[in-house]
């Protein structure tokens, strides 16, 4: 009798991607974000002199698509070397180049100057921030002070019926918890919408801004 993969384990992989399985799922993951990656881009509002940072970039499918809009450069970031080998190879002139850059870190240590990005990108990652409050602190770190944050993250509705999206792996997200995690976060959001992917999926795709800080009144 064949083992069964334990759904935990796959709920892994999608996090950091890694071995034969791994590199399966990058190439299965390019597929089935094609229109997140579309709606997500949309929602970034990219102009043509921007430095867009894609924040967990997998296989680089949409690196690719950002760099065809002719930016001013593209840096994708993610966890797993599986995946940045597969970006590596979907974005060899661009990186050639010199329009692109792949780096593999942390995404609350990135090593990007302070703002020194105008867009940030990030498609079916935030499940995985177990520290979001960190990880957005960065970004905030990051982005210019009129930068914009563009993501999508299915919704929770949807992802309650796939097994591998356990609380072990996946932190789910409905219209106000992604809204609040943001909000918390540092980001004023002015874009919070409900999409329809395909029949029976559903997502969020959310656009929000660095919070400005207020200047302070003198004391009398």
């Amino acid at each position: 009798m064949a083992t069964l993969v334990p759904w935990e384990a796959i709920g892994r992989q999608f996090r950091a991607p890694q071995g034969a399985f791994g590199r399966v799922m990058g190439q299965a993951m390019a597929l089935m974000n094609h229109r997140p990656y579309a709606l997500a881009i949309d929602a970034l509002e990219v102009r043509p002199d921007d430095h867009v940072l894609d924040l967990g970039c997998g296989p680089g499918a949409a690196l690719r698509r950002l760099a065809a809009g002719r930016p001013g450069r593209v840096t994708g970031v993610d966890l797993s070397s599986a995946m940045l080998a597969q970006a590596q190879r979907r974005n060899r002139r661009a990186i050639a180049a010199g329009r692109m850059a792949l780096l593999q870190q942390s995404f609350q240590r990135l090593s990007l100057p302070d703002h020194s990005v105008d867009r940030v990108l990030a498609v079916n990652v935030a499940y995985f921030w177990n520290d979001a409050a960190s990880v957005l602190a960065e970004l905030r770190r990051v982005l210019r002070g009129d930068g914009l944050l563009a993501l999508y993250v299915t919704e929770a509705a949807t992802m309650r019926r796939w097994k591998f999206a356990g609380p072990d792996t996946h932190r789910l997200f409905d219209a106000e918890q992604l809204s609040r995690t943001l909000e918390e976060g540092g980001f004023c959001l002015h874009r919070l919408e409900r999409v329809r992917v395909m029949p029976g999926v559903t997502g969020l795709v959310a656009a929000g801004r660095p919070h400005t800080p207020q200047p302070q009144e003198a004391s009398p």
